[in-house]
């Protein structure tokens, strides 16, 4: 049944964008896909610019002077522009990356292993994604600092005031996730970021659940270092940025070593390339950072105040829909103004795992698992949760479909 809402998009008229959304399953029902926290589809335009790419203009980047290489080139610096644009950052200071999780890396080797000692302390958050916290715990096992975790609330946002408390003189790196990829709780970045600079901390935003689903501003926010990944912003796999201050690529050394990163090579030693190149070693993910660039446009064109607007909708949908759910719990912030649209949830009696097995054979795709957050979980007190994930294709049918195929999960397990 499909709700009478007037939306902030056309969902539906969206969907037709997408190749895999557009197309039935196999059994010849309509896929629904909640599980865009995860990854993202990707729409066709996307994919014809890689195949683009490789098609017209498949050279190596920054190495050849003739006609085809100087054309992918363009290309791939475009796709820097395009994603420098869209989250307000100078576009000398944006690093491609593999991932998000390789953008984390970068910084806690570069910057963490010649910066941190004893006694010099990374404050995390409970919500972090495993991304944001193991890093700077290899780190701290290599330096002697200790990692140390800001509690969580019971309504699922981060304890602000223990956060204050926590930050002190040896705080060195404040790292903190923008929206939870679990909880869907949107965090306070920009207040977090200035406490930590007013104690002298450097800071780390992971953006990765945030920069797909509104718009984010790296200036305004004004951390240190803000990661994010393609594939869950319409982008392709296998590539992910970080946008960080200059001032600080300039003064860290290179992550990785080899061709491109290097401004001279003799028998005696090297120097580095200009930022951002001195941390791209190697061949970069050209076609990737082309299909970004055209993922960006997409994202561009429906616009970011349009997306945020539609996934509110959504996201008070898909709670109301899962609140008619006898015996579910939901995990998060109730107030769509302070989450996203990734809502986590158990459901007594199921263990998660069957449910998202359950809710495939009814077409229906979510997570289940820890959704790498493990701290989190022991602190919600169970070992994984199911997540549906919506994103800017995300249509009433999908939310109901969800409802549907949970109550009839009930009945299925034998749940009273």
């Amino acid at each position: 049944m499909r709700s009478s809402a007037q939306h902030a998009l056309d969902a539906l008229a969206l969907r037709a964008e997408f190749p895999i959304l557009a197309s039935p399953r196999p059994g010849g029902g309509e896929v629904h896909y909640l599980d865009s926290a995860a990854t993202s589809q990707k729409p066709q335009r996307v994919l014809d610019s890689m195949d683009a790419y490789y098609r017209e203009t498949n050279a190596n980047v920054h190495r050849g002077v003739y006609e085809m290489a100087a054309e992918a080139t363009e290309r791939f610096e475009a796709g820097r522009d395009a994603v420098a644009r869209l989250v307000n950052h100078p576009r000398d200071a944006t690093v491609f990356t593999k991932n998000a999780t390789e953008a984390i890396n970068l910084v806690a080797w570069a910057w963490g292993v010649r910066e941190l000692g004893e006694g010099d302390e990374v404050l995390v958050t409970l919500m972090e994604h495993h991304s944001n916290t193991v890093p700077w715990q290899i780190v701290a096992g290599i330096t002697g600092a200790t990692v140390r975790f800001c509690p969580v609330t019971p309504g699922g946002e981060i304890d602000m005031d223990a956060m204050r408390q926590m930050i002190g003189p040896r705080t060195r790196m404040v790292a903190v996730v923008h929206v939870s990829n679990t909880l869907g709780t949107i965090n306070p970045v920009e207040e977090i970021v200035a406490m930590a600079h007013e104690a002298g901390a450097l800071t780390m935003v992971d953006a990765t659940q945030s920069v797909p689903h509104m718009p984010v501003d790296a200036t305004a926010i004004g951390s240190d270092f803000l990661a994010f990944t393609g594939h869950k912003m319409c982008g392709p796999t296998g590539i992910g940025v970080l946008a960080a201050a200059p001032s600080r690529l300039e003064a860290m050394e290179p992550f990785l070593g080899g061709g491109e990163m290097i401004s001279d090579v003799t028998t005696e030693g090297s120097s580095w390339n200009d930022i951002p190149w001195k941390f791209e070693a190697g061949t970069p993910p050209i076609a990737e950072a082309v299909g970004l660039g055209e993922a960006v446009a997409f994202l561009e064109g429906i616009g970011m105040q349009g997306i945020r607007a539609h996934e509110k909708q959504v996201a008070q949908q898909m709670l109301d829909a899962l609140d008619e759910v006898p015996g579910l719990t939901i995990y998060g912030p109730r107030d769509v103004e302070h989450r996203g649209a990734s809502v986590s949830f158990s459901l007594d009696g199921v263990h998660p795992h069957d449910i998202g097995q359950f809710l495939d054979s009814r077409d229906v795709c979510v997570r289940a698992g820890h959704h790498c957050t493990k701290p989190l979980m022991r602190h919600l007190g169970v070992q994984s949760t199911a997540r549906a994930s919506a994103y800017l294709y995300t249509t009433d049918d999908d939310i109901t479909a969800l409802r549907n195929a949970l109550i009839e999960c009930r009945k299925w397990f034998g749940v009273s």
